[in-house]
């Protein structure tokens, strides 16, 4: 069985590839799909096929994709431009005859108002008009998307935030790539819905405790308003446009958007999910 990894020189897609690896799929039937060959020499060197393809080329994705049956399509990054390059990676795995897809999707979309979600729907709704057997994995925060803020806690002793009262039920990004592995590796995966979130889901509060965990020393959790706090993310280095989204996303994510009960991860997965401060640290 030849399974294909999409966005696999990203940190996410090495680690499908790793644990597809662990679970004994052979280096020779994975095809790591990447835009740029160099940057995946340590793939090739593992004897790992490479496919090399950029999103906006349907062609190439399709060359990439021949002889593929399953295909881990992790969603792209460049936000805004996700809907017309997903329908190329659909189009091509129509094409090339892939038999099941599983896709990176995001948690709680049904109902979510982050702006990341318009864009994961319509590839939902791609998927299901392609008539390619399908499971969506709706993945949750990455604990690791609070990294960036382990340098302003030791310069301040603070973590700031405008998410003042949220739950956010977090997750490793291994803990992510294992699902994935173990959903494109079962059989009956067919319109199978993930709602992978981690355990416990923690108040920015308890990040804030953990951040302080990893640099031992205490942290204290400081809300902003939204104004505020994209403004000490540009002040961190963060560009201004995704400054303005990040910061944009947190009142959302004070209503419930990352947080949920569903203990499907920690079932596909087979143990706990990884902690705030194992991830960061």
């Amino acid at each position: 069985m030849r399974i294909a990894v999409t966005g696999a020189t990203g940190v996410l897609g090495g680690l499908v590839i790793d644990s597809l690896v662990e679970k004994g799929v052979a280096a020779s039937d994975i095809v790591a799909v990447v835009r740029n060959e160099e940057k995946a020499a340590d793939l090739k060197a593992r004897g790992i096929n490479l496919g090399v393809a950029t999103f906006e080329d349907e062609a190439a994705l399709t060359s990439a994709l021949d002889g593929v049956e399953r295909l881990v399509f992790i969603s792209g990054s460049e936000v805004g431009q996700r809907v017309a390059q997903h329908t190329n990676v659909i189009n091509a795995a129509k094409a090339a005859g892939v038999k099941l897809i599983a896709y990176t999707s995001l948690l709680n979309l049904e109902t979510s108002e982050l702006a990341l979600a318009p864009e994961h729907a319509a590839t939902e709704k791609l998927l299901a008009e392609s008539g390619i057997d399908h499971a969506l994995l709706r993945n949750g925060w990455y604990w690791e998307n609070y990294a960036t803020s382990i340098d302003a806690a030791k310069a301040t002793g603070k973590f700031f935030g405008a998410a003042a009262g949220a739950k956010v039920s977090g997750a490793a990004r291994k803990d992510f790539a294992e699902a994935a592995a173990v959903v494109i590796t079962s059989e009956n995966q067919a319109g199978k819905v993930y709602e992978l979130a981690g355990r416990p889901a923690l108040t920015y509060p308890e990040i804030g405790d953990g951040i302080g965990e990893v640099i031992g020393k205490p942290v204290e959790y400081v809300n902003l308003s939204v104004e505020e706090y994209q403004q000490a993310l540009e002040q961190g280095g963060v560009p201004a446009e995704f400054a303005a989204i990040l910061a944009g996303m947190d009142p959302i994510i004070a209503q419930g958007a990352l947080y949920s009960e569903s203990t499907d991860l920690q079932d596909l997965i087979g143990r706990p999910t990884t902690s705030v401060v194992e991830a960061l640290s």
